[in-house]
């Protein structure tokens, strides 16, 4: 079987050329007159091809009468001009193939509005729903312009490990890789002979790869054992990270800008049809914040500087915005919305709040040493990217990692770094889920990832 897409049939194909399409019944409509209308969707696009079969297909009375939501099918015949409205061509049959039935009083995706809530039950379904076809189609635009806009840029496509012994971020949010049965044996005993965890983060890797290759960046699963039940939050999830030596802050906030202007404009050149879609049903406004990032210059400003702002405001806060404190998602939306209307990128933050391998300032402000990070704010979710230039200095960094209470011992490959050859390196990282959710209007990070992982939630 050859068969062409629905996306192609419908906008590349001439009417009188006979195809084959194949796809999975939406819905059927059979008149009195011996005609069966089935609207099939492929996946291919939002969009449905209608086909006209007839009483004079040999299985017309045994199959085709009897197709309900869910059966597969295969279809064969000739693209004619559409007599009905919303449509310009359809496909009229001259074989009909059922390939796979669907039991029609069981089968969950109904033609009807589902909730959101009921189609997490249903995963290995959803995706043949309009919202859950048109979220993967983003989410495959968004990984490919990733990579594009990497490797057209010399970077190098590095994997780093899944399971490791270190902890980047430092915060303990981690999930134990063992053999182990519990409470039997010690670590020696174990599989690797240490404790080891899945990653939170490729980043002390990727850092050994740009002080050897220069550019390069990672892109695969993390993890974190956070137990947080809330829209933004997944237990599993993908992030991308570039790392570059020879660089600094500067020269990494300024990729992060050119880096979300390139995955959103992508978007909306390549998935204009699905973006209409969500700009209609999920987010009236998606479009508009989109197409702002991609046409506007970045706001730049110190963490100092954001906390003046946000203290002259003449409002209530949940969270009183004082030096030495997180930012909020409040905060940073006030900055993006309110006080600049786009992007803010804010940086040097108050060492105290960030990781061990951030560089230390070398004139920080009264209020204390702050360090080369960077968090890259958007309109209506804040954070969508955190990044930081690198700590290159031996005795600054062992310093740093003593004073956060890890032992410079068991991290020293990473600090070879830094005593063979060392060099000023920079980086970021961002979160797949929340570009595709910030992208598609999206309200729960769990409805744009194809099998979600959260507390006490593994079930596909």
């Amino acid at each position: 079987m050859k068969r062409v897409p629905i996306k192609e049939a419908l906008t590349g194909v001439a009417t009188g050329t006979e195809i084959t399409v194949a796809g999975w019944v939406r819905t059927v409509r059979t008149s009195k007159g011996g005609f069966s209308f089935i609207t099939l969707n492929d996946g291919s696009s939002l969009a449905c091809i209608q086909v006209v079969a007839d009483e004079q297909l040999p299985n017309y009375r045994s199959e085709v009468v009897h197709l309900s939501a869910g059966c597969s099918v295969a279809v064969t015949g000739q693209l004619v001009p559409s007599q009905g409205r919303g449509q310009t061509v359809e496909l009229r049959a001259s074989e009909v193939q059922v390939i796979g039935r669907a039991d029609p009083e069981r089968y969950p995706i109904q033609p009807k509005r589902h909730s959101f809530e009921f189609l997490r039950k249903q995963a290995h379904l959803r995706p043949r729903t309009n919202t859950f076809g048109a979220v993967a189609r983003v989410r495959n635009t968004i990984c490919a312009a990733i990579h594009e806009f990497f490797q057209s840029r010399g970077f190098l496509y590095v994997h780093t490990p899944i399971i490791t012994p270190s902890d980047c971020e430092g915060a303990g949010q981690l999930f134990r890789v063992t053999t182990l049965e519990p409470g039997r044996g010690d670590e020696q005993e174990d599989f690797f002979g240490r404790r080891t965890n899945l990653t939170v983060s490729g980043q002390l890797e990727l850092e050994a790869y740009a002080c050897a290759l220069g550019n390069v960046y990672s892109f695969g699963p993390t993890f974190r054992a956070e137990n947080s039940n809330t829209p933004r939050h997944l237990a599993e999830f993908w992030m991308v990270e570039p790392e570059m030596a020879f660089c600094d802050l500067q020269g990494d906030a300024a990729l992060a800008e050119e880096f979300l202007k390139s995955i959103f404009r992508a978007v909306l050149e390549r998935c204009a049809e699905d973006m209409a879609f969500f700009n209609q049903r999920i987010d009236s406004t998606v479009i508009e914040t989109l197409t702002g990032i991609v046409s506007s210059e970045f706001v730049h400003l110190s963490y100092t500087e954001a906390i003046e702002i946000l203290q002259r405001a003449q409002r209530r806060w949940e969270y009183p915005p004082t030096w030495g404190a997180e930012l909020q998602t409040e905060h940073e939306r006030f900055l993006t919305e309110q006080s600049f209307k786009r992007p803010v990128i804010v940086t040097d933050f108050p060492a105290s709040i960030k990781p061990f391998y951030m560089r230390l300032n070398d004139s920080p402000p009264p209020q204390g040493p702050t360090v080369a990070a960077m968090d890259v704010l958007v309109p209506k979710v804040g954070e969508i990217i955190g990044g930081s230039q690198r700590e290159e200095r031996l005795e600054v960094l062992t310093e740093r990692m003593r004073g956060a209470g890890i032992d410079p011992e068991a991290y020293w490959w990473y600090l070879d770094l830094r005593r063979y050859g060392t060099v000023p390196h920079a980086g970021f990282g961002l979160g797949l889920e929340r570009t595709v959710q910030f992208a598609t209007g999206m309200a729960n990070i769990r409805d744009v990832i194809p099998f979600p992982r959260t507390p006490r939630s593994a079930e596909f």
